[in-house]
């Protein structure tokens, strides 16, 4: 087994896992502390050290909102209030089976979620042992969130000459999976075989390093995208549209002077850690801003969803999906009247169509209610992987959909999936049983064997092979369903739904 590893800034040294044929290393720096000057600045490169740097435990994670215990994603997985939080935070985590460097096992690059305001990789389901088990290398790289990921000012873009500004989350994590390609092969992975996986806003961010001209040419092979609602419009629905530079650059100087009380970068950059936190956190809550991605005309040249639309994205295998419990788009609406009105507001040039699909003619309130009702990551989803299949590239398309157990009945609500992925189960307080293993056990096999060969189909650990995913080719393509069995769909979309994806489809890119 490697237990002494040499990256290009020292040694490192890891700790048996409770897989002893597995060695995990936690807390390997793969950029500078983004702090003092570097704050709001591009990973810097890490100081080299000497000797062999014990890497034993996770490091901090970077500054966030400090979590209660009281919410329901604080019980599933956010219940530490006293978690290490710091600016020195980028850092990432391998779990490697390699017996010696020159294995060359797949990698698989791990970004994970929190609405990029919040998220650590030392979150307990994001364990990689089990994924390390199936022949794979697997990383999680830790990035900057909210203010201080996103943050953008004219001085710090006259700082960078109008490059490298903003997007700090993003460049994080692409400092991390270049780190990896440089790197990896000491710790016996494969630095041509990487693929790139996230969950909500970690799949967002997945979309926007293959969406991104600056990784174009580079070492990402395959991409996986989970819950992130993919292309994610609905005809003029929510979650589109990002920030400009130049909208990104006023937003900070009014937060400069009216939460911060500093007028330059210099006096922003003094300030303690902890109070531009808070005070990032009070802005983004008042509503008068937002800390998300923008528009830079540098990672991001467009809006991310343009960028995947006109296929403007590297050119490699994806696989997306969704849980069916997750991001819900509804028009609440007391009378027809209501409803018209929000549907032309919403959905403007493409309304009459869409209120004929929810038959608003009918007179009948709860039926045109019911029928308006549309999960938008299925349909984001679906178009992504549409869009995908259109450019001649492999996609596939899966819908997780099993009994999630608890007294609380939570359905399948979002981020329920991460259990299964990680086949972390014995990790959660839900009273999950044995076919919930089993699920996690094939789930976790798909999700490796696609990172081996961008095809996920193979064998359980039996030897008998798993049901066959069949990859997504054409509009009426369906996914896997992920439940208390995994099987091709056979359900019909509803009039609605196939309107609506006919709509997006021919009259938004189909041109």
């Amino acid at each position: 087994m490697i237990h002494i590893a040499e990256t290009e800034s020292g040694k490192v040294r890891g700790i048996t896992s409770g897989d002893t044929y597995i060695i995990a290393f936690k807390g390997i720096p793969f950029a500078a502390p983004a702090a003092g000057d570097n704050r709001w600045r591009v990973p810097q490169p890490v100081t080299p050290w000497e000797g062999i740097r014990n890497c034993f435990e996770f490091g901090p994670a970077g500054m966030q909102d400090v979590y209660t215990g009281t919410g329901f994603y604080d019980r599933e997985w956010h219940n530490d209030p006293e978690m290490p939080m710091s600016e020195d935070c980028l850092q990432l985590n391998i779990w490697t089976p390699a017996k010696t460097p020159e294995d060359r096992l797949p990698v698989m690059v791990w970004i994970y979620g929190g609405g990029l305001q919040g998220g650590h990789p030392a979150e307990m389901e994001f364990d990689g042992e089990r994924i390390a088990r199936r022949g794979v290398v697997i990383v999680t790289v830790n990035y900057r969130t909210n203010v201080f990921g996103f943050l953008a000012h004219p001085e710090i873009t006259a700082e960078n000459g109008g490059k490298h500004c903003t997007n700090f989350a993003l460049f994080d994590q692409k400092a991390g999976i270049d780190w990896v390609y440089r790197n990896i092969a000491a710790f016996g992975g494969d630095p041509e075989n990487i693929t790139i996986f996230g969950q909500s806003a970690g799949g967002r961010s997945v979309l926007c390093q293959i969406a991104s001209p600056l990784n174009a040419g580079g070492c990402i092979k395959r991409a996986i995208s989970q819950s992130s609602a993919g292309i994610n419009f609905a005809i003029g629905g929510h979650g589109a549209d990002h920030l400009t530079l130049k909208e990104a650059e006023e937003q900070g100087e009014r937060f400069f002077r009216e939460y911060l009380g500093v007028e330059t970068l210099e006096e922003a950059r003094k300030l303690d850690a902890a109070f531009v936190r808070d005070k990032g956190a009070e802005f983004r809550n008042s509503r008068q801003g937002q800390w998300q991605f923008v528009v830079d005309g540098d990672f991001l040249p467009d809006q991310p969803n343009t960028l995947l639309l006109e296929n403007k994205r590297l050119q490699i295998p994806i696989m997306a999906g969704y849980t069916t419990g997750e991001f819900f788009d509804v028009i609440s609406a007391k009378s027809l009247e209501e409803f018209e009105k929000k549907a032309r507001i919403l959905y403007g040039e493409y309304a009459d169509e869409f209120l004929k699909l929810c038959e608003f003619d009918s007179g009948d309130l709860d039926k045109v209610l019911a029928l308006s009702k549309v999960n938008g990551s299925p349909f984001g989803s679906k178009l992504l992987v549409m869009r995908a299949a259109d450019a001649g590239l492999p996609a596939w398309y899966y819908e997780f959909d099993p009994e999630i157990p608890g007294e609380d009945h939570p359905g399948v609500f979002h981020s329920s999936d991460l259990w299964f992925v990680f086949e972390t189960l014995g990790k959660c307080w839900r009273p999950f049983v044995g076919k919930h293993y089993d699920l996690a056990r094939k789930v976790c096999n798909y999700w490796t064997n696609f990172a081996k060969c961008g095809d996920p189909n193979g064998n359980d650990a039996d030897g008998t092979p798993m049901p066959v995913w069949e990859p997504f080719t054409g509009d009426e393509s369906r996914p896997i369903v992920f439940g208390d069995t995994v099987h091709m769909s056979d359900k019909e979309l509803t009039p609605c739904v196939k309107g609506m994806y006919r709509l997006a489809a021919d009259k938004l890119w189909r041109k």
